[in-house]
Parts: C-alpha cells; structure tokens; sequence
C-alpha cells in the first residue's frame, strides 16, 4: 500500500497537536506527514507572552511545550522559516518558499491537508503605524523583538493601544518593569468582550492602579522621532508621549491562502468546517484554530474565537480523523478569563448586544458579594452578571468580575451552559463551601437566584 502524505500548513497548538495525533495512530510508512512553519518556534504559548515580557515567567524556552527537533523526532518532517505561499487542490500540492534560504520555491505534494494559518493582529493603517518601537504581541518572535526595545530604551513611558484581553494585560506587564502605562480604547469602557457596565469596573480598577485609561479615544496615528522611533501616540483629542507602544487591538483570521483557493468563509473571514473539522465541501482538507470559525452552542451561529484551548482540541479532532479514527468538536460557549494585576475578569456565553443579535428575549441580574465568607480574611468584593432567557430561565450567559477566586469561578456557569441548565435548576448546584474560599451562597448561586426571581417577575 502506498504510503499517504499528510501536509500541515502552521505549526503552532492546532496543527502539531493534529500531527502528533495522526502520528499516534498511524506509522510513518502509512501516513508521511510534512509541517511548514513561517516563524522561529513551534508548538509554544502565544498567551504566556505578556508574562514573559513582564517577568514572572522566563522565556522563551518555558512558552515551548515541543520544541522542532522533538517533532521531528517523531517522524514529522517539520520545516520551520518556510512559508505556504499558494494552495493548488487541484494537483494536490502546496507551494512553500524558505524564508531563511534565498527564498527557494518548491511543490509539496498532499493527499491529504490540514490549514491551521492562525490569525493575524488588527495594525489599522494609520501614520506612523510601522515605525520602531510600535510592537504586535502575537508570537514569540513579537515577544523578543518587545523585550528588545523595552531593554534599549532609556524611558519609561508606554502607550497600550486597545483594551481588551492582550490589552491589560500588556499594561499589566509594563507595570510591572516600571513604566507609566496609558492605554488608549475606542469603546466606551475597556474589555468590550463584557458588557458595559461590568467594563466599567474594569475602567475604575485599572485607575486605582495608576494605569491612565482613556476610553472613547481613537486613535490617529504615531508621531515619530528624527530617527523614525515613535514618540506618542495621537488621537482625535490629544496626543500621549510613548518611548513604546503595544498593540493590542484582537485578532482576525489568517485565511489569505484559504479565500484564494476558494474555500468557504464565514461573516468573521474564518473558515468553515464540519463537527470533525473538515473543511465545509472538501474530504480530504481539514482546519483547526484561530483560522476557523466554531459553533457557538448558545446562539446556534458561528463566531470567531481566537484561544489556545480551542486551537489544541481542534487539533486533537483532527488528528484522529486524519489518522483513520472519528472525532467530533462540538462548539464552544465563548469562555475567557484574564487578569489585570490583582483584578480578575471573566466571561462565558453571550453578552446582552450577542443575546438581541441572536433574536433572544432576555433577563439580566447583576450581585455584588464576596470571593469568601466576609468575616475571613482576605474577603474582597466580586460582581457576577448573569442572562436569562425570559421563558425558559435558560442560562445565556455570565460575567465576573473581582478578585482573588473571581475569575475561575466563570467555569461553573462554562459547564451549565454547555449542559443547558435554567438559572432556577443552577441555584440547587452542590459547590464546594468553606470560609477560606466561598461564602455559604457562592456569588455565581446568589446570581442565579436573582435571575431566576427575575424571569418569575417577567413572566411569558
């Protein structure tokens, strides 16, 4: 029997985890299986970056769970610094140029082919954009290039542009080398993947921290020095001096091969697959990662969702279809967590602009209480915001926002609303309860209870 060829194009969470999989179930004389990566590393932890550049983590050997040479080790053909430059299903080949060897162009023949591109950042372009000291954090090669201008520089001013996820925590790490952190957010109140006023406790917490956020703010370009450098970020109403500036403005899908080919794409750009990953029209093409769009099991549409989790289980998925087996990636609920110095921000589900675009009728019901018994020590405020679906109690969604235990606490309302639970059958949960670590009512209960009062008052 002919031995197949696998091709994987990215060699990041999603397509080695697929590779290592197919390799687990199929050997090397039944399937070949061929990586190309464009960058420096393989396999490694794009969300440890903003630790690393703040120091609590070392990097970047510690963000690597596999380096290249182990890959390779497990007879995957993994060629790093050589990039998919074309997709031609037709013949079943890719067309790859090394990047680090004069730009040689070769063909790689597939019988079989996983996309698993990544995203890229948002950079608008805007004046100034591009100059030194302006710095993505998307890989590791991002992260060093950062850690370079943060150990040459002589000043200690850093403008973050953007507010949500690798926003804050960007300020956060450039808090911790001693710069003065101003960050710049377009929305009304940062981290708009919460609903405003939970994103309002966000705002007033980074203030009290001696982090200058400035909502409302767009930004119109980076001024620069006589020798290019950027200087200060302007916006519509002022200008703020930078000796560094972060972008932190999301994600969109890298699908740029993908939409050549004319493979399918969804609202967000990301590409659309099957529940075993399999590439919508296509069977022999698979995707997985922050280059797809999943199911979202609340509203029944798909988004795009960039996170590591997802990119690894996807892998997996696919991994044991290539590799003769069957798996399915069912969706996801939209869970996130994050932290801004001591301040802990969740989410999971739908927040209430998400809720009336999906045609919901909803309840909303926000508490205030305590991450432990208010007579431990220790104890500090938490708000949890929780939806309802009106009829039904349905629970659509939650957001917390708090302290010390705040944000892990989003993974019970994560398990209930993957298993469909009303708000009314949440308040009987048996959590674990002690002072150290809860209050008798643990706050995701006290807010089912209130938001079961509340689709009881709203009625039909």
């Amino acid at each position: 029997m002919a031995t197949e060829r696998l091709v994987v194009v990215g060699g990041d969470a999603a397509g080695m985890a697929a590779a290592s999989q197919a390799r687990r179930l199929r050997k090397p004389d039944e399937l070949a299986i061929t990586a190309f990566e464009r960058g420096h590393f393989t396999s490694y932890s794009a969300c440890g970056i903003p630790y690393w550049v703040g120091g609590d983590v070392d990097g970047p050997d510690a963000l690597i769970a596999r380096t290249a040479e182990e890959h390779r080790a497990r007879d995957i053909d993994l060629r790093m610094r050589t990039e998919v430059t074309e997709l031609d299903l037709d013949r079943g080949r890719v067309r790859t140029r090394e990047l680090d060897n004069g730009g040689r162009e070769s063909w790689t023949g597939f019988d079989k082919l996983v996309l698993a591109t990544g995203a890229r950042p948002r950079r608008p372009g805007l004046p100034g954009i591009d100059a030194p000291g302006v710095h993505g954090v998307q890989t590791l090669d991002d992260g060093q290039a950062l850690l370079g201008t943060l150990d040459a520089s002589s000043g200690r001013r850093a403008v973050v542009v953007g507010a949500g996820y690798i926003g804050v925590e960007m300020a956060e790490a450039l808090i911790r080398r001693g710069y003065a952190v101003t960050v710049l957010e377009q929305s009304a109140q940062p981290m708009s993947t919460l609903d405003a006023d939970m994103g309002a406790l966000v705002h007033e917490a980074m203030c009290g921290m001696g982090i200058e956020t400035v909502c409302g703010a767009t930004v119109t370009g980076v001024l620069t020095h006589t020798d290019g450098r950027a200087r200060a970020v302007t916006t519509e109403d002022g200008e703020y001096p930078a000796d560094v500036v972060v972008l932190g403005l999301g994600v969109r899908p890298e699908t740029t091969l993908a939409a050549a080919a004319g493979l399918p794409l969804g609202e967000s750009g990301g590409l659309l697959t099957d529940l075993a990953m399999r590439v919508r029209g296509q069977d022999h093409i698979w995707a997985g990662g922050d280059c797809v769009e999943v199911l979202d099991l609340i509203s029944g549409r798909t988004r795009h969702i960039a996170l590591g989790t997802h990119a690894n289980k996807h892998g997996q998925v696919i991994g044991a279809n290539v590799g003769g087996g069957y798996a399915t990636f069912p969706g996801v609920v939209g869970t996130a967590v994050s932290k801004v110095c001591d301040l802990e921000i969740a989410r999971t589900g739908l927040l209430e602009r998400e809720a009336l675009s999906a045609g919901l009728r909803f309840v909303t019901a926000t508490v205030e209480a305590t991450n432990r018994a208010g007579y431990y020590p220790g104890a500090r405020p938490m708000h949890v915001k929780m939806l309802a679906e009106r009829r039904t109690g349905r629970l659509l969604g939650v957001q917390i926002v708090g302290r010390e235990g705040a944000g892990k606490r989003v993974d019970v309302a994560a398990v209930a609303l993957t298993a469909g639970m009303t708000v009314e059958r949440m308040t009987a949960l048996d959590l674990g309860y002690a002072p150290p670590f809860s209050p008798v009512w643990d706050p995701v209960l006290v807010a089912a209870r209130k938001a079961a009062g509340a689709v009881r008052a709203a009625g039909a």
